[in-house]
Order: C-alpha cells, then sequence, then structure tokens
C-alpha cells in the first residue's frame, strides 16, 4: 500500500487523497448564503439622537426636602406640616415654572404607609422629579 503512487487498478486499495469536491461545495453555497442575508444585517435605521453639552447648568433646580419621622409625622423643608397642608404645597411646587426635585427621606423606623402616601399625593400634583433618599 503506497501513498500517492497513482496506481489503483485495484480494488483493495485506498485512496489516500482528499476529495475535494465536496468541500468546494460547502464553501459555495456559505458564500451564496453570506452575500444573500449581508444586505438584511446592514440594513440600518435612520435615528436622529440628541447632542449633549459639556457645559453645567447655569440654574440647578430648586430641591423640596419631604421627612417623614418615626411617628408618621411630615417635615417640609425642617418644618412640620399636616397630611393636608403637604398635598397644598406639593400642588404649588408642580405649578413653578421650573420643577423642584422632591427628595423624600423617611427614617428607617417609619412605616411604608406615609411614604406611600407622599408618592402618591407627589404623583397627582403632577411631580415627575422624585428621589427617595437613602443612609449608607
Amino acid at each position: 500500500m503506497a501513498f500517492g503512487s497513482g496506481n489503483f487498478d485495484s480494488d483493495d486499495e485506498v485512496m489516500s487523497e482528499i476529495n475535494m469536491t465536496p468541500l468546494v461545495d460547502v464553501m459555495l453555497v456559505l458564500l451564496i448564503i453570506f452575500m444573500v442575508t449581508m444586505p438584511v444585517i446592514t440594513h440600518a435605521v435612520k435615528i436622529e439622537l440628541p447632542q449633549a453639552t459639556s457645559t453645567p447648568e447655569q440654574n440647578p433646580p430648586e430641591t423640596v426636602d419631604v421627612v417623614i419621622d418615626a411617628s408618621g409625622n411630615y417635615l417640609w423643608n425642617n418644618m412640620p406640616v399636616s397630611r393636608d397642608e403637604l398635598e397644598a404645597k406639593l400642588a404649588a411646587a408642580a405649578q413653578q415654572s421650573a420643577e423642584p426635585v422632591l427628595r423624600i427621606n423617611a427614617d428607617k423606623n417609619a412605616r411604608y404607609d406615609p411614604v406611600a402616601q407622599v408618592l402618591a399625593a407627589a404623583q397627582r400634583a403632577g411631580l415627575h422629579k422624585v428621589g427617595v433618599v437613602t443612609q449608607p
């Protein structure tokens, strides 16, 4: 059994050369698949992204602090207020030309109900910039 002798008259001898025809067929099929799918992949949607500026904001928004203590009492910028007064102040803050940022700071022993009431009142008033202050 000689490799590459070229004499293959007998059926007992094994052909030791690689048949390249199936390999070429597979490569041509892959080439056609890539040629068909490439325009689909490169199809792009034109969008206009907003341009960002690196200049800082000239007038930072006003912040309003609402503190909820452990007993469920409300403080508006460190001044005690009732629930009705709080809702009135939230409605007045929402009517300002520059909407303030509402920061809710609740005591860790406070119940969730007063916090949920402040969040619901802020939503009813139309305030969109609401944050919750946390302690690390």
